[in-house]
């Protein structure tokens, strides 16, 4: 599979029970099939640490702005949202295959977000109550 950030060749990383594909020596951008994500992003998992450790090229940059294709859908434009109600990490997400893509850091930042799912839950929970509260004034 190429990078979808900059089309150098992604290289399998076994993390656990886990393998993810990563743009090693590149731009450091980490792909992740449907639900891999889950189980790295809190703090604790000790996996996310080898994925967190894939090295970037400093002299490789991305434009933070370009709109990615899917590394496994041919054709694909992923699509941006923010990963948690807190909006401070935007993650490209397939809508053909679910899969997931990080830019370099982007992993780190969601795990600093919430230390465990359980406190990423109550947010969630907090931001529907906040917006149907919202929506009833």
């Amino acid at each position: 599979m190429r990078c979808p950030a900059c089309s150098r060749e992604l290289r399998s990383v076994t993390a656990g029970a886990i393998v993810v594909d990563a743009c090693q020596g590149g731009c450091g951008g980490i792909w992740f099939d449907n639900f891999e994500l889950r189980k790295v992003a809190e703090a604790h998992e000790v996996d996310g640490q080898v994925i967190m450790a894939i090295e970037a090229d400093p002299a490789v940059s991305v434009e933070g702005s370009k709109r990615h294709h899917c590394p496994k859908c041919e054709g694909v434009v992923m699509l941006r949202h923010f990963f948690s109600p807190r909006r401070t990490v935007e993650v490209d997400r397939c809508p053909g295959c679910n899969g997931t893509w990080l830019d370099a850091g982007e992993l780190a930042g969601i795990r600093e977000e919430y230390p465990s799912e359980v406190e990423r839950q109550h947010a969630i929970d907090d931001f529907v109550a906040e917006a149907l509260n919202k929506q009833k004034t």
